[in-house]
């Protein structure tokens, strides 16, 4: 039996651990993962999806700030694991803990070299990609540039957001790691390097980038709110307030960006720079989550065709 720990924060790696408990060619001596956080507007703190797993299944948690230089990560190292497993972990390894072990890999959610780093989903949504893919890789010092031991991918439909797609690729890297992991470390399956021109990067989203330019056409706004739904959530402005955007589908039309050029009991829809997009779900300023209907019935009621959103 292989002995390893697991290292990994959200839903996405919640997913894979649970795979690995269920396969008895391994043994998972610890879970690592980030420390508990204050979530909400009343900050009420909460543990990561991973943390939860570990603890229904009786395993040792550690929650370093940091891993580097910490007593955690000497503990870590005395457990006597054979290999480290990781899958959105949120931290660097050091190398002292990389070497410390027979060998070390990452469940990382995109096809590698494409989209190296932290938001890889929300950038294939974003970037209107036809696939999305999971890629299984040796891990080194660099940030996702290991050799790659196998990929999988699927096809993005219309109807995906940041949330489905992670939900579909945590099964897709569960099922990866578990036929793969054997042929590798018996030798059968050869790791190859990722080609360094094709190389891109997906670093975490920025509160600047979730705002949207109307100016964009249609489809690349729908892009950006379905990559950015429904964390960390794209935005507009009204009546110069915040104006959350959580759901949007194209349409036909035309007039200013911003404008409303159609106004119902039920639709809300906006020009763009080329082509309408409709809201469906949004969240106004103060207010909570909600239909575009109910905003339509209560705080927008007075929202008129040829009004202004946005800059």
């Amino acid at each position: 039996m292989t002995k390893v720990i697991f290292m990994g924060t959200p839903q996405f790696a919640a997913t894979v651990l649970e795979g690995i408990l269920t396969d008895t060619r391994y043994q998972v001596l610890a879970v690592v993962t980030q420390p508990d956080r204050a979530v909400g507007r009343k900050k009420v703190l909460k543990m990561t999806p991973v943390k939860e797993v570990a603890l229904a299944n009786n395993l040792p948690v550690f929650q370093p700030e940091k891993l580097s230089g910490s007593q955690e990560m000497a503990d870590i190292m005395a457990l006597g694991a054979d290999g480290i497993i990781t899958a959105a972990f949120g931290q660097f390894l050091p190398i002292t803990l990389l070497n410390s072990v027979d060998f070390a890999v990452n469940v990382h959610a995109s096809l590698l070299p494409k989209y190296r780093g932290g938001a890889p989903i929300h950038y294939a949504l974003i970037n209107g990609d036809e696939r999305a893919g999971v890629t299984l890789m040796e891990m080194v010092k660099e940030m996702d540039a290991g050799d790659m031991i196998a990929s999988d991918s699927i096809v993005i439909e219309e109807a995906d957001n940041v949330g489905t797609l992670f939900e579909k690729l945590a099964v897709v890297g569960r099922d990866l790691l578990l036929n793969k992991l054997p042929d590798y470390l018996s030798g059968q399956l050869q790791p190859t390097p990722q080609d360094a021109s094709q190389v891109s990067f997906s670093p975490n989203i920025q509160p600047e980038e979730e705002r949207l330019d109307l100016t964009k056409t249609a489809r690349q706004i729908f892009n950006q709110v379905r990559g950015m739904s429904p964390w960390p959530v794209a935005h507009t402005l009204w009546k110069g307030e915040r104006f959350k955007v959580y759901e949007a589908v194209e349409v036909d039309g035309s007039g200013l960006p911003g404008q409303v050029i159609a106004r119902t009991k039920k639709d809300l829809v906006l020009a763009t720079g080329q082509g309408a997009i409709s809201l469906k779900t949004v969240q106004p300023a103060g207010k909570p989550k909600m239909s575009v209907a109910d905003f339509l019935n209560g705080a927008g009621r007075d929202v008129q065709v040829g009004e202004q959103f946005g800059e």
